[in-house]
């Protein structure tokens, strides 16, 4: 028997200026129900949120919350008063009922590593983050209501609220735009659409999948009733269809280039690197050599840092917070001298550096004119000139939009418009310090595919795992010493060949046992740019078995599963398949659904084994 709903929304409707955001939402969340709340920047997921929280009043319907429960709501900005104590703010978000249970707070504290006594007022964004978080969650509420939690988060936080959001007892409903974290803590998803909440009893690692089948259902059904609706439908299913398709192509040629600059750096000779220059940037963009960085000799935040970077490559960088991520840019980048050893640049380099805190934007102008502020309907992009219409276009801005102000702008947009007029700028090395902090996940599509299809340097500062898999060649992380490890390919990959996490998780001891890195560089080791990364330790020296096997019938499986799509989509593709039998239209939709989601889940295993074999030498 299914457990009664903590929170119930029964014909919710709200609207703003006589528009309605959406209308007759019905929801039910229970005990034990972990769900991600989805949709196109906005279509109203935080206002909905708010709806679930009582904050927000609807327009018609009625919310209900299950007498006794305790449900806690986490904003994306909270305030916070800045003369309070962490530990009295944090205490301060448990119930009446659990008022005498203050050392729950004290655990907290400790675990995320906060100042029990600081002033709110003095935090970092990151430490108020956490101080935010341990609020919500010390009470062990009924019910969970996250806007973005991850946001500012490091990796550390981040791995220890998906362990803590994994073991919650209670219901979870969470928007956010890291689709690791999404993955790892849901087990439902909803999807809010053009005023319509969808439901599907899968995590979100089946979204696009079963979104795709939706549209396409939907679309088919509309046809005969209303071209207008077909028409309105069809952009977000081909949009999902060519989207996966691009993101397999580029999946690929990702690791092309990973092999690529293993092969480079591998090969290349110190002498031939300085001599040879391309037509954008020399081939060697850095050479660092036993560099150290930071403002005290005797304590340096970056230490011993040897590494070459060559034109085209695409470096991420992790860390945990203060490990000193912005430290390192700073020193590759010639911002900062370092304190010992050499920092070499190539020739002719045009670096553009988006950091966190992007310059604003003035709330009277227009996005046409934040892009083209001397006037005019040109822009060049990439050495290319463009119409600034067709530009905002790309950016998913809508032709109403060009001359209205910023400020009319939602948060998101406003994101998305910093980063069309920051991307045209004319750079061969980009160096991005955050770039997917307070970005919603469309803007964070469309920035991968930017940066995906840039043909300069990339430097990249990141918590964002599944960004980092998608963009990078080649993974830094930031040791507690100060020193740099060097792995090649994104951050799953360097997880792979490390065999341990590469933020040390919360509440661990630098020392705990069993937590020392494999392939971390000791002291006396070779700068990490003089070889191909390898395997190390412990670690198999070919592909097991059963990897061996999946590899090669994968191949055969995955075109399997494409002939029955196919053969599908061709049946769902008839006019009439719909008014002569609906049941087995939806049966073949759902059918659809999930061999789509088999087939995305075979070609990634078969590109992580092919990469886990090319990284083994062959296997």
């Amino acid at each position: 028997m299914a457990p009664p709903p903590l929170l119930t929304l029964d014909g919710i409707r709200l609207g703003f200026g006589g528009r309605p955001l959406f209308t007759d939402i019905d929801l039910a969340v229970a005990t034990g129900q972990r769900l991600c709340l989805v949709g196109r920047n906005g279509s109203g997921k935080s206002t909905l949120l708010k709806v679930c929280a009582g904050l927000i009043e609807p327009d018609s319907g009625s919310r209900a919350l299950s007498p006794g429960a305790l449900a806690r709501y986490l904003p994306q900005e909270p305030e916070m008063p800045p003369a309070e104590t962490v530990r009295a703010w944090i205490a301060g978000g448990l119930s009446e009922v659990a008022a005498g249970d203050d050392h729950k707070a004290d655990i907290l504290i400790d675990q995320l590593g906060l100042p029990a006594e600081a002033a709110l007022g003095t935090l970092s964004g990151g430490q108020k983050r956490r101080v935010a978080l341990a609020r919500a969650l010390i009470g062990e509420p009924d019910l969970l209501l996250l806007d973005e939690p991850t946001n500012h988060l490091d990796l550390a936080a981040i791995g220890w609220l998906e362990a803590r959001l994994q073991r919650h007892r209670g219901a979870l409903l969470v928007i956010s735009h890291d689709r690791a974290f999404l993955e790892r803590v849901t087990n439902q998803t909803l999807w809010l659409d053009h005023g319509t909440l969808r439901r599907a009893e899968t995590g979100f690692a089946g979204f696009e999948a079963w979104a795709e089948a939706v549209m396409e259902a939907e679309a088919q059904a509309a046809h005969k009733l209303n071209r207008k609706i077909a028409e309105e439908t069809r952009w977000l299913r081909e949009g999902l269809s060519a989207r996966r398709r691009r993101n397999m192509g580029r999946v690929r040629r990702l690791q092309e280039l990973r092999q690529q600059r293993t092969d480079a750096v591998a090969r290349l000779g110190r002498a031939a690197l300085a001599a040879e220059a391309g037509s954008l940037s020399g081939k060697l963009v850095i050479e660092a050599e036993q560099a150290s960085a930071g403002y005290d000799t005797e304590r340096p935040i970056i230490r011993d840092l040897s590494l070459r970077v060559l034109r085209g490559d695409r470096i991420g960088i992790v860390g945990a917070n203060g490990a000193g991520k912005t430290t390192l840019v700073r020193l590759l980048i010639g911002q900062l001298a370092p304190l010992g050893g050499t920092i070499r640049h190539g020739t002719n380099l045009t670096p553009a550096v988006l950091d966190q805190d992007r310059a604003g934007l003035d709330p009277e102008a227009t996005p046409w004119q934040v892009l083209v502020p001397k006037g005019g309907d040109q822009i060049e992009v990439n050495g290319r000139w463009r119409h600034v219409a067709g530009y905002l276009k790309d950016f998913l801005f809508e032709d109403r939009q060009f001359r209205s102000p910023v400020s009319n702008l939602s948060g998101g947009e406003r994101n998305r418009l910093l980063l069309a007029r920051d991307l045209a700028r004319p750079a061969n090395l980009m160096v991005l310090d955050e770039p997917t902090n307070d970005l919603d996940m469309d803007t964070l599509d469309l920035l991968a595919e930017v940066l995906t299809d840039y043909e300069g340097t990339l430097i990249l500062v990141s918590h964002d795992r599944d960004f980092l898999d998608r963009l990078v060649t080649a993974t830094l992380v930031i040791e507690a010493d100060g020193r740099v490890s060097e792995y090649a390919g994104g951050y799953s990959d360097a997880l792979a060949q490390r065999g341990a996490p590469l933020v040390r998780p919360l509440g661990d001891s630098p020392t705990t046992p069993g937590k020392t890195p494999k392939a971390a560089k000791a002291p006396g080791d070779k700068p990490a740019g003089n070889s191909t990364t390898k395997p190390t330790g412990g670690r198999q020296a070919k592909l097991s078995y059963k990897e061996t096997r999946d590899l090669e019938l994968l191949p055969a499986r995955v075109a399997e599963l494409e002939d029955q799509a196919a053969a599908l989509e061709a049946a769902l593709a008839d006019p009439e398949a719909y008014s002569r039998d609906p049941a087995a239209f939806q049966a073949n939709t759902e059918k659809l659904a999930a061999l789509r989601a088999e087939l995305e889940a075979a070609e990634h295993r078969w590109l992580e084994l092919s990469l886990k074999q090319d990284e083994l030498g062959g296997g």
